[in-house]
């Protein structure tokens, strides 16, 4: 079976995972497979073709010879040595306990000693039976928080984030191009609408009458289970447990399968309400007047049939879109080569993994004509953040680096905390010496909406502020986002004249697309940063892209698609 980043980044995470919950003492040993899973779930490039080509692995952030030696070993045989050792010492479901909020190492191993709890289901029956809270350390409270957290894992864990669904949807379709007399291969549904989880993977083929392409995918290397197989339509589960579905249509429907099985279900009903009242009858086999097709080879075909234009998939929620083609208002949504510069990145003098040099040229090769150095403050001591002094030095060498770069231009900045009085975690005498101040909220999420809501409103009130990163920070199915009135926040960054981040990372994608929305029609500049802390990460901008196009952001909305003459000015402005 091929290896994916993402299987390589498991076995890694359940390894520390393991190490942890048997007490190992190596806490270095812990957090560099930790890390190491981290960089390798968040970079672009296929480690397994590193492998194959005999690049050199430690290239990677966080990955040492010892590391390198068990990927090259995972990669070849598909699994690892050393957590074959630890799966006979502890079960590998235990590992599965963790990602209930409040199960730390330590309580899981407590559950697993002393109630022999080591699957999810068990810990269910044991939350039903009361059982958890007679154990020392635990309680009726705890308890509860448990039951509840288990409700919540239970309905997110059917769903992949859209950078994890990527890494095995899209080789699989480029596989699929490969295959004798296919034609055309796409990936519909959820993952074109680019929503930031997907449940399932749903891929449209046409293809010459005898080309063998649902033979060909039902014996893909990644498949574990075939659902079922039939010569226009097969159900497969990979190995990962993402669910694909593969359908052969006929040209003269290609397009009408296409928006149906793209979606949402939603904008389908309002589409398909449009055609009744016009006599018509939409499906995934085409546009129909009667009996007669007289659509649904394209999209565009669909879309004229009932007098709209082309609608781009990820507006497809019924949330106004379609009225905006009625009137001729649809957005022209923003690309990825419209970006002209990333405002939110790290190097190694905080928690990056990269000089500044290597960032810039990376950025360089991005084609950016600018990017932010944004280390974090020293309040957040976990990523060793800077204090004034630290950030002094930084700020000479930038100015220093600038000198000799010839394409590209650092911006000096900070990503400096929002603490929780509002205040921030540097002086103003060091904030006044940098091009933009990117404030963050990274502690006490659990404050109330009031609290959490003045709390950055203040903060937005410094004179020096410029950026609120991750405005609502959120987790994807990690972390809920904190409670806060989104809408004030907006509204005070209108009035204020500061701007809102897109944090493209996968982990992230935020702002939540209505907020993009919503700041677009306050008025608000959106900055898509990609939060980079190596030289591989600029690729998760494409993330951050699809969630501003669900979000109806044009070029003009964003605020770093300016040139950087065009920037200057309006970071000065805030300051």
């Amino acid at each position: 079976m091929p290896i994916h980043n993402a299987d390589i980044a498991a076995i890694f995470e359940e390894m520390a995972d393991l190490l942890e919950i048997e007490n190992s003492n190596n806490v270095f040993r812990v957090r560099a497979y930790r890390n190491a899973s981290r960089y390798l779930q968040e970079m672009g490039k296929d480690v397994r073709i590193m492998v194959q080509r005999g690049e050199d692995l430690t290239i990677i952030p966080g990955i040492g010879e010892d590391l390198a030696n068990k990927i090259q070993e995972i990669v070849e045989t598909g699994h690892c040595s050393v957590l074959d050792k630890l799966h006979k010492q502890l079960p590998s479901t235990i590992t599965e306990l963790l990602k209930i909020p409040g199960l730390g190492p330590k309580r899981v191993k407590t559950l697993y000693q002393e109630l022999d709890i080591h699957t999810m289901e068990q810990l269910q029956r044991a939350v039903r039976d009361h059982r958890i809270q007679s154990l020392a350390g635990f309680g009726e409270k705890t308890e509860m928080r448990i039951a509840d957290a288990l409700a919540i894992y239970a309905g997110s864990t059917s769903r992949f984030k859209l950078a994890t669904a990527a890494q095995y949807a899209e080789p699989l379709i480029a596989w699929l191009r490969t295959i004798s007399g296919v034609q055309q291969a796409i990936i519909a549904g959820s993952y074109r609408r680019a929503k930031e989880t997907v449940g399932d993977i749903d891929i449209l083929i046409t293809a010459a009458q005898k080309s063998p392409v649902m033979t060909s995918f039902c014996s893909y290397d990644d498949i574990t289970e075939v659902l079922s197989h039939g010569p226009t339509r097969s159900s497969v589960i990979l190995k990962c447990k993402l669910q694909v579905d593969a359908r052969v249509v006929e040209h003269e429907s290609y397009g009408a399968a296409l928006h149906y099985f793209t979606g949402s279900k939603a904008h389908n009903i309002a589409i398909r309400r449009l055609g009744q009242e016009q006599g018509l009858k939409i499906n995934e086999y085409g546009v129909f007047k009667g009996q007669r097709r007289i659509a649904g080879e394209t999209e565009e075909s669909v879309y004229q049939s009932v007098g709209l234009p082309f609608i781009p998939p990820e507006l497809r929620e019924d949330r106004g879109e379609i009225e905006a083609a009625r009137s001729g208002h649809l957005p022209e949504l923003i690309e990825l080569g419209d970006l002209k510069g990333d405002l939110h990145a790290h190097s190694k003098a905080s928690d990056g993994h990269a000089t500044l040099k290597e960032m810039a040229s990376a950025a360089q090769q991005c084609g950016f004509e600018y990017l932010a150095i944004t280390e974090h403050s020293r309040q957040l001591t976990v990523a060793h953040g800077l204090d004034p002094t630290q950030l002094a030095k930084q700020i000479d060498e930038i100015d220093r680096l600038n000198e000799q770069l010839t394409e590209i231009t650092l911006l000096k900045g900070i990503e400096v905390d929002i603490l929780e009085d509002g205040s921030l975690d540097l002086p103003d005498s060091i904030l006044a010496r940098l091009d933009l101040v990117v404030g963050a909220v990274h502690s006490r999420f659990e404050l109330s909406r009031a609290k959490q809501t003045e709390r950055i409103l203040k903060a937005m009130d410094h004179p020096h502020f410029t950026l609120l990163a991750h405005p609502s920070g959120r987790l994807i199915a990690r972390r809920k986002p904190y409670d806060v009135d989104m809408l004030r926040i907006i509204r005070k960054a209108k009035e204020r004249g500061c701007y809102l981040e897109l944090n493209a990372h996968p982990e992230r994608l935020d702002l939540l697309d209505i907020y993009c929305q919503a700041a677009k029609d306050e008025g608000v500049l959106i900055s898509i940063n990609s939060d980079a802390h190596s030289v591989l990460d600029f690729h998760n901008l494409r993330f951050g892209i699809g969630q501003a196009r669900r979000g109806w952001l044009e070029k003009q909305n964003v605020l770093n698609t300016r040139s950087l003459q065009e920037l200057k000015p309006l970071l000065k402005r805030t300051m």
